[in-house]
This record gives structure tokens, C-alpha cells and sequence, in this order.
């Protein structure tokens, strides 16, 4: 329902964790660096002339915030984080 969620469990503040949704974007507006990038830089050169652009498909995953703040994308739960019953809903 896209709440950020946490484990009363876990030791550091402000941590959460939340859905992030799919998406569909030009390859053209991916981050330098990023794989898909790369393999897209090759299409759009054979595909320069046509203006046809090839799009990234970026999967849901799940996100979170640590406790020092910075974001962790495509965080992995643990066993113990999938099986847990502390789960609370955040504001």
C-alpha cells in the first residue's frame, strides 16, 4: 500500500524499509555507470538515425533507509527479517 515499514527489532534509528514501483524509462536519462547503460549506448548508436530510443525497464525492489541515512537499493530481507512478527507500519 506503499507505507514504509520497520522491525521494532532493529538497533538503528530511522531505519525503514518501502516498495520502490517499477518503471520504464529512455535509456538515454540512465545513471553513467549503470550496466544497462552501456548495452543501451550501443543500440541508440545503431538506432541514431530512426530517433528510436531504447528504454531500461527498472523492476520493483525494495529500498531502505539506514541508520546513517543513506538509501540501499535493492536491500535483501534475512530469514529472520521475512519470518519476523515485530513489523510496524511508519507514518
Amino acid at each position: 500500500d506503499g507505507h514504509k515499514v520497520a522491525r521494532e527489532g532493529w538497533n538503528g534509528k530511522g531505519m525503514w524499509i518501502a516498495l520502490t514501483p517499477g518503471s520504464l524509462f529512455d535509456a538515454k536519462h540512465a545513471k553513467d555507470g549503470h550496466a544497462a547503460k552501456h548495452r543501451a549506448i550501443e543500440v541508440e548508436k545503431h538506432n541514431a538515425e530512426t530517433g528510436d530510443y531504447h528504454q531500461i525497464r527498472l523492476l520493483p525492489h525494495i529500498d531502505m533507509r539506514s541508520a546513517d541515512g543513506s538509501m540501499v537499493v535493492g536491500w535483501l530481507a534475512s530469514q529472520t527479517d521475512m519470518l519476523a512478527n515485530d513489523w510496524v507500519l511508519l507514518p
